[in-house]
C-alpha cells in the first residue's frame, strides 16, 4: 500500500477544508534577479487600463500575503514567507524576507526567480536549510553560499536539525517494487509497437486527491550531514511513518508518529509517537493510548513531551486535546480536557513552563497560553488570511525565545500580513502590523465592507454565525441581488476573513452572505455532531433562515437570489434546490451527488466509510440515498452549473456528471464546467481562482431579471413581510 499520502499537501480527510490549521511550508527563493511578484505588476502598467475603484479579476495576481513566521535563535529577526502570483508562469510565489525587531528593517533573504520550500534554520542561526526542485539544500547565511545536499529521486518532507547543528532528519517516499500478476507476457520483437504494459494494483490507497495515481513505496525516516552526503534510511517496513520530527536533546533519537502494521490504510486515523534510535534504527512505543495522537513536540530540556490526542470514537467531527508526558517518570497529563475547540500549531516557550497553541472558536483562528499545570489563558491575537479563494479560517504563527509572538493578520479587506505581540507589553494589546504587503493592490480601490448578520436557527433556536458583504459604494435605500456562499468540509469554518471570491461578487453588484450552518468547525463537537449520519439535514434550514434574515437587512432583491458552494457546500447546494425553488441560478461545484457512488470512488474511502457512514455503504443503501442530493433532483427547476476538477479524486467529476445528466434528461436549464488539470483544489492556481469565479458570476449574470442585467438597483421595491417558509419537496 503506497504510503506517499505523508508527503502530499492534502488535510486530514475531508470533503474539502481543513480541519487543522498546519499547511505546507511553500516556497522562497534566491537573491539576484527581479521578484517574481513584480512580474504580474510590470505586465499591468505595459498595457495601462482605464482607472478604476472597483475590484477586478485581474486583480487576483497582484495580491500577496504573509505566512510561516519563524524566528532566529536569538529572538532579534523575524522571518516570513512572502506569497504573491507569478502571471507569467501562473502559480503562487514565495519569497523569504526578515524583519529585524530592533530596527524595524526588512530585507528579502531569498527572493530571486528560484522556487525553494520548507525554510528551517539551524539552532545556531547561521545555517538555512530549503527544498528546491525537490533536493535538499543549505545556505550560509553570512556568505551568501548556498550547498546543494542531495540528489534525491523524491523530495523530502519535514526537514529538521539536530541540536547539535551536524545532521538533518527528514521523511522520504521510498519506492518499492510495484506488485505484478502476470509474468509470463513473452517479449516483443525489435522494433514491435505493442500496447502499454497494464498497470497492476492492490494497495488499499491506490490514488489520492492532487497526486493521482500512486507509485508503490512508503515514506520512510532519513538522516543526513549538514554538509552533503549519503542519506541513511532509519525506518524500515511497509508501515505509516509522518512528521514532524523531533531530535532528543542529546541526538540519539527522534520522536516520530507511526502506525506499524501493514494494513494502516484501512485505519485512517490511528497512529502512535515512538521514539526512534539512531544508531539501531530501534522503535519505541512512547504512546499507545486508543486513537490517533500527533504533532510530537519536546520541550526545550527534553523533559515533556507535548502532542495532541483524539479520543476516537467514530464520529464525523471529534475535537483533539493536548496532552504532556513527562518522559522521566511516564506519566500522562491533559491540559485542555475542557476546550471543546479543534487544535491547530503549538509551540514551546523556552523557559519549559508551557506552551502556545491556536485553536478554532467561532469562525476565527485564536491564540493562547497553557500552562504545564494545564491554566489556559486566552490571548487577543485573531489569525487569518492565508487562505485567498474564500473566507476560511487560517493562519500561523511563532514563538521567539524572547517571548515575542508573529502572526499572520488580516481583515475582511486585507489579505494576511505579519502581526507582532511584543512579551515586554505582557502579550497584551493589538499586535504591531510588521508588514502591509497589498497596500499598493488594494489601497485605491473601494472594496465590499463585511457586516455580522445576527440569525436564529428556526429548528432548535441555536445562533449561527453569518456575515454579509454589499457591493461597494452600496445604498441602503436600494436593492441588490444576494448570492449564498456556503463552505465545504461539511467539518470546517468561514469567518469575517479576506476572501478573493466574495469580493469580486460584491465587485460585480451582488450582495454576498455566507455562515456557519450546524456540523461546521469551531463551535465544539456537540454543534459538529449535529449533522453526524444526518448530512444534509437540518443544516439546509440553518442555511434559509440566513438568507431569509439577510433579506430583512432590506437591501436584498428577493427575487433576485442565487447560490453556490463547493464540496460539501456543492453538497448543500444541490440539496437545497431540490427542496425549494427560491434560488434564480445555482452553481453547484464539485459536489458529492449520490454518496453511495462516492463512498466506493472518492481517494479515501477508509475514512468516508467508517466515520461519515453507519456503516458500509451496500448495508446502508437506503440511509445513503435518503441523504443523496441524487433523490432529490426530479424536484429541481432551478437553473444549475456544475463546476469541477477533471482530475479531482475527493469528489470524482462522475459526481458532477450524474446531476448533469439527471437535469438535462429533465429539461432543467443545466450546463457543466470542466477544468483540465485541477484536482479538488480547484482554485490552486491564480488563473484558475478567476475562471472558477467568472464562471459563477457569468451563470449568475445570465438569470438575473431584466432590471438588474442593465445594472441598475431595484429600489423601494416591496419585500416579503415574514420569512420565507422553507420548502421540503421530496
Amino acid at each position: 500500500m503506497a504510503s506517499k499520502l505523508a508527503r502530499i499537501a492534502v488535510p486530514a480527510p475531508a470533503l474539502l477544508a481543513p480541519t487543522r490549521l498546519t499547511s505546507v511550508l511553500v516556497l522562497a527563493l534566491a537573491l539576484t534577479s527581479q521578484p517574481v511578484w513584480a512580474h504580474a505588476k510590470a505586465a499591468q502598467q505595459s498595457e495601462p487600463e482605464e482607472p478604476t475603484a472597483l475590484l477586478d479579476y485581474q486583480d487576483t495576481f497582484n495580491l500577496e500575503y504573509a505566512t510561516h513566521p519563524f524566528f532566529s535563535p536569538d529572538g532579534k529577526h523575524l522571518y516570513y514567507q512572502r506569497r504573491s502570483a507569478d502571471i507569467m508562469h501562473d502559480r503562487t510565489h514565495t519569497s523569504l524576507w526578515q524583519y529585524n525587531l530592533d530596527t524595524k528593517a526588512t530585507l528579502p533573504v531569498m527572493a530571486a526567480d528560484e522556487s525553494i520550500a520548507s525554510p528551517v534554520l539551524s539552532p545556531d542561526g547561521s545555517r538555512l536549510a530549503y527544498i528546491a526542485k525537490g533536493q535538499l539544500y543549505v545556505r550560509y547565511l553570512a556568505s551568501g553560499d548556498t550547498a546543494k545536499l542531495t540528489n534525491l529521486t523524491e523530495t523530502p518532507q519535514n526537514v529538521v536539525w539536530s541540536n547539535d547543528g551536524q545532521t538533518l532528519a527528514f521523511t522520504l517516499f521510498t519506492p518499492a517494487k510495484a506488485p505484478s500478476l502476470f509474468t509470463d507476457m513473452p517479449s516483443k520483437p525489435e522494433g514491435a509497437k505493442w500496447a502499454e504494459t497494464a498497470k497492476y494494483i492492490e494497495q488499499t490507497t491506490y490514488r489520492f486527491d492532487g497526486a493521482g495515481y500512486l507509485p508503490s513505496g512508503y515514506d520512510q525516516v532519513y538522516l543526513l550531514p549538514a554538509t552533503g552526503g549519503t542519506p541513511r534510511q532509519l525506518t524500515q517496513g511497509n508501515y505509516l511513518y509522518e512528521g514532524p520530527l523531533s531530535f532528543s536533546p542529546d541526538d540519539q533519537s527522534l520522536y516520530i508518529t507511526a502506525l506499524l502494521e501493514e494494513n494502516f490504510d484501512l485505519k485512517p486515523l490511528e497512529k502512535n509517537i515512538y521514539r526512534l534510535a539512531i544508531d539501531t534504527g530501534e522503535l519505541t512505543a512512547v504512546t499507545e493510548s486508543p486513537g490517533p495522537e500527533n504533532d510530537p513536540q519536546l520541550s526545550p530540556n527534553g523533559k515533556w513531551l507535548a502532542f495532541l490526542h483524539t479520543n476516537d470514537r467514530k464520529l464525523a467531527y471529534q475535537n483533539d486535546v493536548l496532552k504532556l508526558l513527562n518522559l522521566e517518570t511516564g506519566k500522562e497529563r491533559t491540559l485542555t480536557a475542557d476546550l471543546d475547540r479543534t487544535i491547530g500549531d503549538l509551540q514551546w516557550q523556552d523557559d519549559n513552563n508551557g506552551l502556545v497553541i491556536s485553536y478554532l472558536d467561532h469562525g476565527q483562528v485564536k491564540l493562547a497560553q497553557v500552562s504545564t499545570q494545564g491554566k489556559f489563558s486566552p490571548l487577543v491575537a485573531q489569525l487569518g488570511g492565508t487562505t485567498l479563494g474564500r473566507p476560511y479560517t487560517s493562519g500561523n504563527f511563532a514563538l521567539s525565545s524572547a517571548g515575542d509572538i508573529a502572526y499572520t493578520a488580516s481583515t475582511p479587506t486585507q489579505p494576511a500580513d505579519l502581526a507582532l505581540l511584543r512579551a515586554s507589553n505582557g502579550l497584551k494589546g493589538k499586535g504591531e502590523l510588521v508588514t502591509q504587503l497589498n497596500a499598493d493592490a488594494l489601497g485605491h480601490k473601494t472594496l465590499a465592507q463585511v457586516k455580522k448578520l445576527s440569525v436564529t436557527s428556526s429548528v432548535d433556536q441555536r445562533p449561527i454565525d453569518a456575515w454579509i458583504a454589499y457591493p461597494p459604494n452600496y445604498e441602503p435605500k436600494q436593492k441588490y441581488p444576494l448570492v449564498l456562499e456556503i463552505h465545504g468540509g461539511p467539518h470546517a469554518a468561514y469567518g469575517p476573513h479576506f476572501s478573493m471570491e466574495i469580493q469580486l461578487m460584491a465587485a460585480k453588484g451582488y450582495a454576498v452572505v455566507w455562515s456557519n450552518p450546524r456540523g461546521s468547525s469551531s463551535y465544539g463537537e456537540d454543534f459538529g455532531n449535529l449533522i453526524h449520519h444526518n448530512y444534509p439535514s437540518a443544516d439546509y434550514d440553518d442555511l434559509m433562515d440566513v438568507v431569509d434574515a439577510a433579506v430583512a437587512q432590506g437591501s436584498v432583491d428577493s427575487d433576485n437570489l442565487f447560490i453556490t458552494g463547493g464540496s460539501g457546500g456543492g453538497v448543500l447546494t444541490a440539496w437545497s434546490i431540490g427542496k425549494t425553488d427560491r434560488f434564480k441560478a445555482a452553481v453547484v461545484a464539485k459536489p458529492v451527488i449520490n454518496w453511495m457512488s462516492f463512498a466506493l470512488t472518492a481517494d479515501a474511502y477508509p475514512f468516508f466509510t467508517q466515520y461519515w457512514m453507519p456503516g458500509m455503504p451496500w448495508d446502508n443503501a437506503d440511509h445513503l440515498w435518503q441523504h443523496s442530493p441524487l433523490s432529490l433532483v426530479g424536484n429541481v427547476k432551478t437553473p444549475t452549473l456544475l463546476l469541477t476538477g477533471e482530475d479531482d479524486y475527493r469528489t470524482p467529476i462522475s459526481e458532477s456528471e450524474q446531476f448533469y445528466q439527471a437535469l438535462r434528461l429533465q429539461g432543467v436549464d443545466a450546463a457543466m464546467v470542466r477544468i483540465p488539470g485541477a484536482s479538488h483544489g480547484i482554485a490552486s492556481r491564480p488563473s484558475r481562482l478567476i475562471q472558477k469565479i467568472g464562471n459563477v458570476i457569468a451563470w449568475f449574470d445570465r438569470y438575473k431579471s431584466a432590471d438588474e442585467e442593465e445594472g441598475k438597483a431595484v429600489e423601494g421595491k416591496a419585500e416579503e413581510s415574514q420569512p420565507h417558509q422553507h420548502e421540503n419537496k421530496q
